[in-house]
């Protein structure tokens, strides 16, 4: 995806979700630097296309919405990290297996950590990576209104939408923004 095709989405996409675009914006004052936000751009940018792909019209993820699930996200992740060791792997996995969007969770983790290797760890970092896994978060839990003749999304979709945007872009098999 070349620049202006970048901008044209994320105009796109600001129409549409002018609050999860917002959490990027965000990120500056908790002092994330531009250059680091771009990774989050991309990462916005990946998620809006694939909600694009996956069919209905989505609704309005708010600002509250995105509160809600960035606190379910931080409770699930402390009460894992209050478990003895032995038991870590076992809820780790309960919590990947139940999400309804894990091919999508499963590429944005990836992305996320093989960014955070790329780059010159900041305390702010921690920003970055919460946002994008509460972006799949919001994605994947946001409720849908009541479906109109078989317009109906069923949780999962927007992994498939997002496949075939990874087979047809980019290099490693990702999409290339």
């Amino acid at each position: 995806m070349d620049l202006n095709q970048k901008e044209e989405l994320a105009d796109e996409l600001f129409r549409a979700q002018p609050h999860i675009f917002g959490s990027l914006r965000a990120q500056k004052q908790l002092g994330v630097s531009l250059e680091k936000m771009d990774f989050l751009l991309d990462i916005l940018l990946i998620c809006f296309q694939a909600m694009k792909e996956s069919g209905p019209t989505w609704p309005l993820i708010t600002e509250d919405e995105q509160d809600r699930q960035m606190k379910r996200y931080v409770t699930t992740v402390q009460f894992r990290e209050d478990l003895p060791s032995s038991h870590r792997d076992r809820v780790l996995r309960q919590y990947l297996n139940g999400h309804p969007e894990k091919e999508l969770l499963a590429f944005v983790q990836v992305e996320t950590v093989n960014w955070l290797q790329r780059i010159v760890p900041e305390e702010s970092d921690r920003y970055i990576a919460l946002a994008a896994d509460n972006i799949v978060n919001c994605i994947a839990f946001v409720p849908m209104p009541e479906p109109r003749k078989s317009t109906r999304r069923v949780r999962g979709q927007v992994a498939p939408a997002f496949h075939a945007e990874t087979r047809c872009c980019g290099k490693r098999g990702g999409p290339g923004i």
